[in-house]
């Protein structure tokens, strides 16, 4: 499945059971010896919601939260009948999601999730060196670490070469647990451009966590009003920060893309 062409494996663990899904991710991700994806994530019974998300990056490591991830379990247990509800509660390492089902022909055509209140410390934004360049960046919890970046021009954030440079983001001693790194350029009050170095995978097409972080961050610095699109390389997001009540919510697209079978040796 994909959102916005963040592609991962889902593994149905109401019917299948993943015993080692670090190695397990590590071998359906790579894109030449396994499926290929940005990681796997698995589709669990839970306790307490209506059903939990399990997210392992392409490395291996696990996730505390994926956005476009949510929105593909949430199409995947509503268009296979594991949960026919509009509203559908997820359990997540990053707390509880709430997803809204968006129906189009008996079938779950977007979804809105209820991404929680995000959290970023007040004195923002800070600075840190970078391959001897120094860098702002404003930090943000979004269930998951973010540092979001700003650039001046489209130009400069189309020509950043982070296939280079975005291990040095990500692994930088400031974060020693490691940062999804957002490099952002403001088009106006009501758009943003971003491009993604995730934590364990690197760079991806989409990022819905990283998309509400640089909301959030752009709002609170008076960039952009509350309800805006971030314009990402596999496509757009709509992120709508409620000031009142501290919540951000993100809408976009999920799609099935095949099912099959696949061995894995012990």
């Amino acid at each position: 499945m994909q959102g916005l062409g963040n592609d991962y494996i889902y593994v149905n663990c109401f019917e299948e059971n993943v015993p080692d899904p670090v190695k397990t991710a590590k071998y359906v991700s790579d894109r030449h010896f396994g499926i290929g994806s940005d990681g796997l994530i698995l589709i669990c019974p839970s306790e307490k919601c209506d059903v939990r998300m399990r997210m392992f990056n392409a490395d291996g490591s696990e996730g505390s939260m994926c956005g476009n991830g949510a929105r593909c379990v949430a199409k995947y247990v509503y268009d296979h009948a594991l949960c026919r509800k509009e509203k559908i509660t997820l359990e997540t390492k990053g707390g509880i999601k709430v997803l809204q089902i968006h129906d189009r022909n008996g079938l779950c055509d977007r979804v809105t999730v209820d991404m929680g209140i995000p959290f970023s410390a007040e004195n923002m934004p800070e600075e840190i060196e970078i391959n001897g360049e120094k860098k702002e960046f404003t930090g943000v919890d979004v269930g998951n670490p973010h540092a979001v970046y700003y650039v001046r021009s489209a130009g400069e954030l189309k020509e950043l070469d982070l296939e280079r440079t975005g291990p040095f983001y990500e692994h930088h001693s400031r974060f020693p647990e490691g940062v999804n790194s957002e490099f952002v350029f403001v088009n106006n009050r009501k758009e943003l451009t971003m491009r993604v170095w995730e934590r364990g995978s690197g760079e991806t097409l989409a990022c819905g966590t990283g998309a509400c972080a640089s909301v959030f961050a752009s709002v609170r610095s008076g960039k952009c009003e509350n309800e805006v699109t971030v314009h990402l390389t596999g496509g757009d997001l709509s992120i709508r920060y409620d000031t009142a009540g501290g919540h951000i919510f993100m809408t976009g697209p999920a799609a099935e893309v095949f099912h099959g079978e696949i061995y894995i040796a012990e």
